[in-house]
């Protein structure tokens, strides 16, 4: 059971890489392969369960077991997914007013390679203010005004999925996995930001530099089109302006949120969704039915991609089951045992970190390779030197940050950025491999080496 686990999850791996030759939708495969897997796993409780969960044998205790982990593994899916949707919703609600031309009639060169610098750099700074999931969302949006050309327009968001994540990976709250290392100790929000901006910073350079000699000519705009029910009522330059302001305030505002009150992210999306809702309501109280609908949340909430939410659900259940039954914690022990050296460990964990989600991969990580305390560290004798790395912003947590951070970028399933970006645009699963994933690659490892040049001369 527990080997079919992972033939199970490797075969829904594939349906999801090949689905445009398969014909079959990547979400179908991701909700089939967390089912199946979740299935594998209660059937074969018996024989799973009592060698990774310290409980008492027996097929009932068992079982419930598997559904509680369950729940608490969708529990924290749902976190991620309420966050995502709110996210959606209210950047398709500043679409929706046409708020992001604000933006783009800003933006008017059209040369491929200032358009990538551009986009990279405001990306990568824009990711750690926001995070790399809402970054990506906005930026995809954003993409659609510029870039006309399905196969450009795919270029510059696999560009975005790389600064997006190497945007998010120097920020305590710009990825999910620098957020939890932050949350439980492990570093400071000084010592991530002083130490990995830099190798974060090479992490996106590398391939813009080297795209910067290749990339040739311009893009083509997409044609401007008007309703003729627009046309008859146009959204105002003030309230364009306006929701525009107050979306980007809303979401800017999630981070202050969860500082101030320690709820989840998603806590705060949801009350920039409410704020906005009402925000819209009173702006649009005065225009009939046929034309507020569109610039209403309720009208918006149509035209939201379900099918990537759909998918993302599945593609973590999956991975949930798989750290249940303990497949990432062999990992994290085969890794120890056949590496050894705290950099080599982390650059394994980041490139396994773009084929499964990189949140189980740390919490994994966090609980294979405890923190060490000053007191420990004292009494550690000959071991002192391999401890000295799982201190407080120890060397092992602060390249862990960058490595789980970045290294998802290698595959575009292999990050909430990713995702979201295949989810938004359609993107090719092997066309993203052909074109994009040699260049994260590049970057990755370039970051990675910049870090430990660095560790190394301190």
């Amino acid at each position: 059971m527990y080997v079919l686990m992972a033939l199970v999850f490797v075969l829904g791996y594939l349906c999801i890489a090949f689905e445009h030759p398969l014909k079959i939708d990547k979400a179908a495969s991701a909700l089939l392969t967390a089912v199946v897997t979740w299935t594998v796993l209660v059937l074969g409780a018996d024989v799973i369960i009592p060698h990774v969960a310290n409980i008492s044998v027996g097929h009932d205790s068992n079982s419930e077991y598997v559904v509680h982990q369950l729940r608490e593994h969708l529990g924290e899916i749902s976190e991620i997914l309420f966050f995502l949707l709110g996210a959606m919703v209210i950047v398709e609600l500043i679409d929706a007013h046409e708020g992001f031309k604000t933006v783009t009639d800003h933006i008017t060169t059209k040369k491929r390679v200032n358009l990538l610098w551009l986009i990279g750099l405001l990306t990568f700074f824009l990711s750690a203010a926001l995070d790399n999931l809402t970054t990506t969302i906005v930026m995809v949006s954003l993409l659609r005004k510029l870039i006309d050309d399905q196969q450009d327009r795919w270029f510059f968001a696999g560009i975005v999925i790389i600064a997006a994540n190497a945007g998010g990976a120097w920020s305590p709250i710009g990825d999910v996995t620098t957020t939890m290392l932050w949350i439980g100790d492990q570093i400071t929000a000084s010592s991530i930001i002083g130490n990995l901006f830099l190798p974060s910073l090479v992490c996106l350079l590398v391939p813009m530099i080297y795209l910067s000699f290749r990339l040739k000519g311009e893009v083509e705009r997409p044609p401007e089109f008007k309703s003729e029910e627009s046309l008859r009522n146009p959204t105002t330059p003030f309230e364009r302006n306006l929701v525009l302001c107050l979306g980007l305030g809303c979401l800017l505002f999630v981070p202050v949120f969860k500082s101030v009150t320690h709820l989840p992210p998603y806590m705060g999306i949801l009350f920039g969704l409410g704020f906005m809702w009402v925000a819209t309501s009173i702006i649009h109280r005065d225009k009939n039915i046929e034309v507020k609908h569109p610039l209403s949340v309720v009208g918006v909430l149509r035209t939201i991609d379900s099918t990537s939410v759909l998918f993302f659900l599945g593609i973590l259940l999956a991975v949930s089951s798989l750290a249940t039954a303990g497949h990432l914690d062999q990992v994290a022990i085969a890794l120890k045992n056949s590496l050894g050296n705290i950099y080599s460990i982390n650059i394994a964990i980041g490139l396994l970190s773009s084929v499964v989600d990189n949140v189980p991969l740390v919490a994994g990580a966090m609980n294979m390779y405890p923190l060490v305390t000053p007191e420990a560290l004292a009494n550690a004798g000959e071991n002192a030197s391999w401890l000295q790395s799982f201190v407080q912003n120890g060397d092992f947590w602060e390249l862990l940050a960058y490595c789980a951070g970045t290294g998802g970028s290698c595959l575009i399933i292999g990050s909430a950025a990713g995702v979201a970006a295949m989810g938004m645009e359609n993107i090719n699963f092997i066309w993203y491999l052909k074109k994009i994933s040699l260049l994260a690659l590049l970057g990755y490892l370039a970051g990675a080496a910049c870090y430990i040049g660095m560790a190394t001369l301190a």
